[in-house]
């Protein structure tokens, strides 16, 4: 999408000097106004359509009031190019004509004030005319006003595709050479919620806002509803349809029905969305079952920024890209096997831990291949790997593009309350609707909405019923995933740049999973199955893996970077907490100077661990040269380490542990300690030095006599 994006970009910019003048006059104020768009009634016009409402609410964004805003319809000529439908897109000054006059809104509006937008056209007449022959045609709400201290001027606008199946009054003509349709439903959450899941301990969330997302008119429950109602009412929408899922999700909110946590400053507390879990992941199952699924990699991980956290080490890929069994076991449908859903085309360097993880297939935008894929997909060269392409042009309709430079207008994308129209006009171009006799369309389309779509609920649910419309009206027809997946790959090809995504997963954010990565490794490194327990230490790092893969998520991008290494850190730290030096109540007085120190250790693990002692601010104390130390499973003891005194007196001391590779246990705890003798070794070191400094103070004397005897001068 990225390659197409720039693609129609640099068009638009050869396209927009047509309009130059027309685009500074509009826009020197620059978008003073907020174009809210609440209702848009039909969305696509048939020959039933007798009038095209608009409504929603105007804003004074900027610092100065505005008067007489006034608010205008505007329609421009059937798009017959992806050129055209591109500049509707990113905000282009397009050619457009008048389908209203301009109405007003208020009579002034002061900065922050607000006044409702409605806009009725009946489809009659000229108006008619203006939508007289099926395609998609670019549609303008468009407000202008005088802000003050300058001239009249656009203000804010907002611009979409308007499919038009049948002009309005006149009879349907029957339709050939339809291109099938697959449509993906993704199930995936806005950012993982984890904080913390430790081995054997429950669950325990950032914070609860998942439980608002799976119930009542959250997001999760509202796709999962939306989609429920579509397969019941329309057979060939739900022949189409592939539900993508993402382990984790499924594996949080499994973990949810059990009984959570919830993480505050003040301490964990109990999770509100127990219940809403249980009901969420039944509906799932419901609406899943016996259909086409396929997996998103564990928790919508960038599977190239998992390359980075371990160099040369596939393992992180392979674990992100095996969640089938987990979707399997939640759900009880298998996926789609080999079939994966990365967000982006994964480079080289990730193809042959895809293949190793048994991904044959993988469905993703195909700009970084050469040559571009076709309906049938690509082969990437030198790998087993068949990349099947979502459609460009619809999945930047619906995801958003950048804008042109100083635009005022928005897209519809943007406005929530009609996000899904862009798209809807896409693949009704996309299918063919009012081009060009003899114009290439593509045979087969795959169509994926983005994958985190916020949307209010019934946006979702007018969306799969107008996609439902297209096939009733045989606009596209419908082909299911395993049926396009059983074709053979149209081409090969190869993987393009695979550099670093410049929108991907920021390097500090990487760099810092990296070292989590080698820490929770040391650990590992230094535990030892318990014979009575029998957990693997695999087993009890483990969440640590699986948080790096939360913290790799392409839902991380453009946020916080510090946000997504929270999880890590938290896991890694519930396992070496649970490896801790208890604080003395009461002074230690040693008995004499070589007096061993008794420090109590518990291992609260089931694993045993090996660990080493460190004294630090220990200038009163010199220990003995560093060795390894054996705490069993699930036990305390006191343990002696060998010190010696170096002074008399009231001193203190920090020990902490660690593992031998340098992974850090627990905390420190402070020793106070008296001792009223030094260390044999200090005592004999102090008599030898005494001893030599004797020696030497004698042999000066004997030198002074014996050259004051021979007369001559003594001589220092």
């Amino acid at each position: 999408m990225k390659r197409f994006a720039a693609a129609f970009l640099s068009v638009l910019f050869l396209a927009v000097p047509a309009f130059a003048g027309a685009s500074v006059a509009q826009a020197e104020e620059g978008a003073r106004l907020r174009v809210d768009l609440a209702g848009l009634s039909p969305r696509v016009i048939t020959t039933s359509s007798t009038t095209l409402t608009i409504t929603g609410t105007v804003t004074n964004t900027g610092d100065r009031k505005v008067t007489r805003p006034q608010v205008r319809l505007q329609v421009g000529d059937r798009a017959t190019s992806e050129r055209g439908v591109g500049d509707v897109l990113s905000g282009a000054v397009i050619k457009d004509t008048p389908l209203t006059d301009f109405t007003s809104v208020a009579e002034v509006l002061e900065p922050g004030q607000s006044a409702p937008l409605n806009i009725t056209v009946p489809l009659t007449g000229t108006r008619a005319e203006r939508f007289g022959r099926p395609g998609v045609y670019p549609l303008l709400v468009n407000v202008n006003g005088t802000p003050e201290f300058g001239g009249p001027a656009r203000l804010g606008a907002v611009s979409m595709l308007m499919p038009v199946l049948t002009a309005p009054g006149k009879q349907a003509t029957g339709r050939s050479g339809a291109p099938s349709m697959t449509l993906l439903w993704p199930l995936t959450g806005n950012v993982p919620h984890v904080y913390a899941s430790p081995y054997g301990s429950p669950l325990v969330l950032a914070d609860d806002r998942m439980a608002g997302e799976i119930s009542g008119d959250g997001r999760l429950n509202a796709l999962v509803s939306a989609a429920a109602s579509a397969v019941r009412s329309n057979s060939d929408l739900a022949k189409s349809m592939c539900f993508a899922l993402d382990p984790d999700l499924l594996a949080t909110v499994d973990a949810m029905s059990r009984g959570y946590l919830v993480h505050t400053e003040s301490g964990n507390v109990d999770g509100k969305g127990t219940d809403a879990a249980k009901a969420w992941l039944s509906d799932v199952r419901s609406l899943v079952g016996g259909r086409c699924v396929v997996a998103l990699p564990f928790a919508d991980a960038d599977l190239d920024a998992l390359t980075r956290i371990r160099p040369g080490d596939p393992s992180l890929v392979t674990r992100a890209a095996t969640g089938a069994a987990t979707i399997q076991q939640l759900t009880g449908v298998t996926p789609q096997s080999g079939v994966l859903w990365p967000d982006g085309t994964p480079s080289a360097s990730v193809l042959p831990a895809l293949t190793d993880a048994g991904v044959r297939t993988v469905l993703a935008d195909a700009g970084k291949l050469a040559p571009a894929a076709a309906g049938g997909g690509v082969t990437v060269q030198g790998s087993t790997v068949r990349v099947q392409p979502t459609d460009s042009l619809v999945s930047a309709a619906m995801t958003g593009v950048p804008s042109v430079p100083d635009s005022v207008t928005v897209p519809a994308t943007t406005e929530r309350a009609i996000a899904s129209q862009n798209g809807l006009g896409a693949l009704a171009f996309r299918a063919g609707l009012g081009q060009p006799a003899g114009q290439q369309r593509p045979d087969h389309l795959l169509v994926a909405p983005p994958r985190r779509w916020d949307a209010p609920a019934e946006e979702f649910t007018t969306y799969l019923r107008q996609v439902g419309a297209f096939l009733d009206a045989g606009l596209v027809t419908a082909t299911g995933l395993s049926a396009l997946l059983a074709a053979d790959p149209a081409a090969s090809g190869v993987v393009g740049d695979g550099g670093q995504d410049p929108a991907g997963i920021d390097a500090g954010v990487v760099s810092t999973l990296s070292t989590l990565d080698v820490q929770a490794t040391g650990l590992a490194s230094a535990m030892q199955v318990d014979p009575t327990k029998r957990v693997k230490p695999d087993d009890v790092v483990e969440p640590v893996r699986l948080a790096e893969l939360r913290g790799a998520s392409t839902a991380w991008r453009g946020l916080p970077a510090d946000a997504a290494t929270t999880n890590a850190q938290a896991e890694l730290a519930a396992i070496s907490g649970r490896v801790t030096v208890s604080q003395p109540k009461q002074t230690i007085a040693l008995a004499s100077g070589n007096s061993p120190l008794p420090v109590y250790v518990s291992n609260d693990l089931p694993v045993g661990i090996n660990a080493r002692f460190t004294l630090n601010n220990n200038t009163g104390l010199r220990p003995e040269d560093a060795k390894d130390w054996y705490f069993p499973a699930s036990g305390g003891k006191n343990y002696f380490l060998p010190v010696e005194a170096l002074r008399a007196g009231r001193f203190s001391v920090d020990v902490s542990l660690s593992t031998p590779t340098g992974t850090p246990l627990g905390s420190s705890a402070r020793f106070e300690l008296t001792s009223t003798e030094y260390g044999a070794i200090t005592i004999i070191a102090t008599v030898a030095a005494g001893v030599a400094l004797l020696l030497l103070a004698s042999r000066r004397i004997y030198r002074r006599v014996k050259d004051a005897r021979a007369g001559r001068d003594v001589v220092d």
